[in-house]
């Protein structure tokens, strides 16, 4: 693991639209070479009702000087010790792809504190007890552009634009690195309920893989699948945002 430059939640958590105030919170973990400006429309459709906060990981926008993580140990060890410093209330995880891997080893560690979520939901993401073996972070410059147009995660118009190319690179990399290095273990449940939101056509998990994600936790499980691929976030946003919202809702019974 790499170190990361400190610990400040300053550093870590944004608040698109602060609701601190309110009585219950969703924290977002993003997907590999993401940022916290992506889930800027969740904090938008969940805000005033709902404390938002977004994680903005190292070696990214303003945290481009910072050193990359590059192992999903590294980052569930650093989120857990932030969230730890935030006040205690009901909490969902919202992590996609990369960050539901980060979300659930968050939710390992904090498990049995008063900082433990409530709920877990992963998105576009397979069961940690499937395997895969994907190599795209040992791939040069041009096979990670093709894989991010595969999965169409970042507007084409940025993909020619080599300041931000240069900017956007390392982390990716980084990040695919810490992923795909992911190791299987089995038989580390989670006490929360799971919801699962998988595209039916995502190239990196199936319904099937997606699905095995009841087998990590002792509490309820949900499948939810979109029309869509990888980022069927973005295309299906309304369905999804109605899936967290329903998963907010039941933190006030």
């Amino acid at each position: 693991m790499n170190a990361t430059t400190g610990l400040d939640p300053a550093l870590w958590l944004r608040r698109f639209r602060p609701a601190e105030q309110a009585a219950r919170r969703l924290v977002c973990f993003p997907h590999a070479g993401g940022s916290a400006s992506f889930y800027h429309p969740v904090a938008v459709a969940h805000s005033p009702g709902t404390d938002v906060v977004v994680l903005q990981y190292p070696a990214r926008q303003d945290r481009r000087l910072e050193p990359a993580i590059t192992d999903i140990d590294g980052y569930a060890d650093a989120v857990a010790e932030v969230l730890a410093t935030q006040p205690v209330k009901p909490t969902v995880y919202f992590g996609h792809s990369m960050g539901a891997a980060i979300a659930y080893e968050v939710a390992l560690r904090l498990a049995g504190t008063p900082h433990a979520p409530a709920s877990l939901v992963v998105s576009g993401r397979r069961a940690p007890g499937t395997t895969r073996d994907e190599r795209v972070h040992e791939r040069d410059d041009a096979g990670l552009l093709a894989e991010l147009k595969r999965l169409n995660g970042t507007d084409s118009s940025l993909l020619d634009n080599d300041e931000i190319l240069k900017m956007t690179l390392p982390s990716l990399r980084s990040d695919y690195r810490a992923i795909e290095t992911y190791p299987t273990r089995p038989g580390r449940p989670v006490a929360c309920p799971i919801l699962s939101l998988v595209g039916d056509a995502d190239p990196k998990a199936t319904t099937e893989e997606a699905g095995r994600w009841r087998e990590h936790t002792t509490a309820g499980f949900r499948l939810r699948t979109f029309p869509g691929g990888h980022f069927f976030l973005t295309t299906a946003a309304a369905e999804v945002n109605h899936e967290l919202a329903r998963e907010l809702d039941a933190l006030d019974f």
